[in-house]
């Protein structure tokens, strides 16, 4: 019966029609912006964790006073100690590197930036997947010293540098030294924190610009397998080397990602929370509509309430009869809202139409991560809040009766 009414489409009724319409558009839009907003906060979070990970790794493994200096300082990362990081569980790669301080000069302009030695064993997989000039073909080199640059697009602009460019590196120890390097590739990830003072060069020039020991570095990366896995992955490394020395006297520590970079992962925790006000005031909405559609068709069908009472219905039933017959309502709203979220996402996806300020939000267009296990537990909440915000409602059938109903125009 409930479908045969709702077929009707409230019949000759303008006010039912126009209501039945309401409550669905509600309904629709609604779950549509929910949808949307899981996947562009989803998108968000995935790509800049990626970018702070894919430079700043998962765990670093340092000297204790280079986090109280800005130069680093020292430390023993043997290969006995790699593998012993390898060895952890979560671990996923493990890759040595040395960070000297220093300033790029041309002959307009000069940038102090931080000169980092990577190896063999670098992954260079995020690095090649951000440049926007020129190509990294050959691994950088712990043997030699090639003058090979990588360079951001920031400082690039800066230095009025191109790929082959050749630069002056100047180095202010105890006493003036001088490199010349010409410049590989630009990447550029939209990150300030790494784009206004990160170069990459090879592991043999910036360990020989240091001075350090031939079995000392800055430090080691660790990449973990999952993000999900990063405190328990933490525990187990600081279990390897917090609160032991190296055979110079140098203490280990192991910051995360997420104790050196804590204001981005704040800015990213603080979206959760956008995210669910809106998933909070779309529910409402979507009840809402519903809730007043319902209502306006109950008064309007006023004298077939009557009459089936008449004919023996209870309350029970016809309570049941009105909610089973949003629940049409309901459900067409939240197809409509699903074909109009995801056909968002998609176009967004992969045409990029909304475009951002890289300097703000550290991408160039909104991101999109379709998360469907998400989707699915939206169109659930959505659905059983409609639902059940329609049980009150429904008793006002309870208050109508036969005799003044039948009569009623």
């Amino acid at each position: 019966m409930a479908r045969r009414l709702y077929s009707q489409g409230g019949g000759s009724r303008r006010a039912s029609r126009l209501a039945i319409a309401i409550a669905t558009a509600g309904v629709a839009l609604g779950l549509a912006i929910m949808i949307v907003s899981l996947a562009v906060v989803f998108g968000f979070k995935s790509q800049v964790e990626a970018k702070v990970v894919g430079i700043g790794s998962h765990i670093q493994v340092l000297n204790y006073q280079s986090l109280y200096n800005t130069e680093s300082q020292p430390i023993v990362i043997s290969d006995s100690l790699i593998h012993a990081l390898e060895a952890i569980p979560e671990v996923h790669h493990v890759q040595r590197f040395c960070l000297k301080t220093g300033m790029l000069k041309t002959d307009d302009s000069f940038q102090g930036v931080a000169f980092r030695g990577i190896d063999e064993c670098y992954d260079l997989a995020f690095l090649r997947q951000n440049l926007v000039e020129g190509s990294i073909e050959e691994p950088f080199s712990s043997a030699e010293s090639t003058g090979r640059l990588v360079v951001s697009q920031r400082i690039a602009r800066q230095l009025n540098l191109g790929v082959g460019s050749r630069v002056y590196a100047y180095f202010f120890d105890q006493n003036l030294r001088a490199r010349r390097f010409s410049v590989e590739a630009i990447y550029a990830t939209n990150l300030s924190e790494y784009d206004s003072r990160l170069v990459f060069c090879d592991y043999k020039t910036a360990h020989q610009l240091l001075s350090f020991e031939s079995d000392q570095s800055s430090g080691a990366e660790l990449s973990v397998n999952d993000m999900d896995l990063l405190p328990m992955a933490s525990e187990h490394v600081m279990a390897v080397v917090n609160q032991t020395q190296d055979h110079y006297g140098a203490y280990y520590t192991s910051p995360t990602i997420k104790d050196s970079y804590p204001h981005i992962f704040a800015w990213l925790d603080l979206l959760d929370l956008n995210v669910l006000v809106i998933l909070l005031l779309m529910i409402a909405v979507a009840g809402f509509t519903t809730i007043s559609g319902l209502l306006i068709i109950i008064l309007e069908r006023t004298q077939f309430i009557g009459v089936m009472k008449a004919l023996g219905s209870t309350n029970r039933s016809l309570r049941h009869l009105f909610i089973y017959y949003a629940v049409f309502i309901i459900g067409r709203g939240m197809l409509l809202g699903n074909i109009l979220g995801l056909g968002l996402c998609l176009l967004q996806q992969h045409f990029g139409l909304v475009q951002l300020d890289p300097t703000t939000y550290y991408v160039s267009s909104a991101p999109i991560l379709i998360s469907w296990p998400w989707v699915l537990l939206v169109n659930i909440v959505t659905f059983l809040s409609a639902v059940l915000a329609l049980v009150l409602p429904s008793f006002l059938v309870s208050r109508i009766q036969p005799a003044k109903s039948i009569r009623f125009e």
